[in-house]
């Protein structure tokens, strides 16, 4: 026998179907929560399918962002051997089903059917604790910038109805000293009531790792730009109030992904593989990070093919009778974040020239008739594959 138990996971809660083998259902399909109660049941219905099929089933369920989280858990700590999958597998196989009926009973029993169909299947390998800390504070990194870059756009339609002027002070806008000062004159009124010699000691107060004379010059700029200014009062209370909230929010922003920065290269400076990665012209240090987190550990993948097709940059395939597309898309089915940061890293090594093999390959892909964007993801697949090959031999990158 061959058993097999196919799990639907949901938020708090799984439908489970066993299987003996192949067509063989074992008993009813039910229900079990992710607490400790609802995981015991679960074992007790494991242990219950090995004894009726006389050896230990596998476990088989879709990845579903966090939720599966308890329960690859628990069968890790039970040393359970389980398949994680990626829902456009299992998603293909319930299409094959002529009847369009979706429930967590017929999806688990999916589940299980697909077991006995896919006959690649791999054992789920879980990333170590290490590399699943650095991916955490990596994606973590990577959606409070998203907000913060949200947050940075808010903030200019207000100040352009509060302050607009004001952009032309500051060199870097968005610095804490430019802030703080803003924070303090939000209005051109408020400049204009207060003295050069003051301003520039706000200035200087503001964090300004400058001279005096730097702080007094940037109050000169203030109280020109506040005599610029086509607001001579502010007739709303509300946008003065809506543009100090959005201060405070940038501020807390920077020192939250500032302290995000520091845990990430300190976790990752643990990793031979983020001086590795590093040595290729181009990529640094956030970038190296987030490569290793995507990845995990080199050796799950045997060919560098496989870390292509991980990456989604494989080249999707169109063919029918005698029809061949010449046309194809990239797969865009493995790891997007993966995607997203090679392709990044791509247009860092072509810029300034800073990766010379990376830019003749460019531009003989250019040459060859390619467009930008399919000489980028060629770019990208070759990329990956020195990636791969520094990671296998341990080797740093030969200009």
């Amino acid at each position: 026998m061959d058993p097999v138990i196919g799990l639907d996971i949901a938020k708090g809660e799984s439908q489970l179907q066993a299987f003996l083998q192949k067509k063989n259902p074992y008993k009813k399909s039910f229900k079990f929560t992710h607490d400790v109660l609802g995981l015991h049941e679960f074992h007790r219905f494991y242990q219950e399918v090995e004894q009726a099929s006389g050896q230990p089933p596998v476990v088989i369920f879709e990845s579903t962002g966090h939720y599966h989280e308890p329960v690859l858990q628990f069968l890790e700590e039970q040393k359970i051997t389980d398949y994680l999958i990626n829902p456009v597998i299992s998603h293909e196989v319930k299409k094959t089903n002529l009847r369009k009926v979706k429930t967590d009973v017929i999806d688990a029993f999916h589940l299980g059917e697909l077991y006995y169909k896919e006959d690649d299947l791999e054992a789920f390998q879980k990333k170590s604790i290490r590399t699943m800390n650095l991916r955490n504070l990596s994606r973590q990194h990577d959606s409070l910038t998203g907000t913060y870059v949200q947050n940075k756009l808010q903030f200019q339609t207000i100040l352009d109805q509060v302050f607009p002027e004001y952009k032309r002070v500051f060199g870097a806008l968005y610095s804490p000293t430019s802030l703080i000062t803003l924070r303090r004159y939000p209005t051109s009124k408020d400049v204009r009531d207060e003295k050069v010699e003051d301003i520039a000691q706000v200035i200087r107060q503001g964090g300004a790792k400058r001279s005096q004379s730097w702080c007094l010059e940037k109050a000169h700029k203030l109280k020109e730009a506040a005599k610029r200014d086509p607001f001579k009062c502010n007739l709303y209370r509300s946008h003065t109030v809506s543009l100090n909230m959005y201060i405070q929010m940038l501020l807390q922003y920077q020192e939250h992904l500032s302290n995000l920065e520091e845990e990430i290269d300190a976790l990752a400076e643990e990793f031979e593989e983020y001086r590795l990665i590093q040595s290729i012209p181009g990529i640094g240090g956030k970038i190296a990070a987030t490569i290793i987190s995507e990845i995990g550990e080199i050796d799950q993948f045997n060919h560098p093919k496989k870390l292509v097709a991980y990456a989604g940059i494989d080249p999707s395939v169109h063919e029918s009778g005698k029809f061949k597309a010449t046309i194809n898309t990239i797969t865009k089915r493995g790891s997007s974040r993966l995607r997203q940061i090679l392709y990044t890293a791509v247009q860092c090594g072509l810029t300034k020239n800073r990766n010379p093999k990376l830019k003749e390959f460019y531009e003989k892909k250019r040459e060859e008739g390619k467009p930008h964007k399919v000489a980028i993801i060629a770019c990208a697949n070759k990329l990956i594959h020195w990636i791969y090959a520094l990671l296998k031999r341990k080797e740093v990158f030969k200009v």
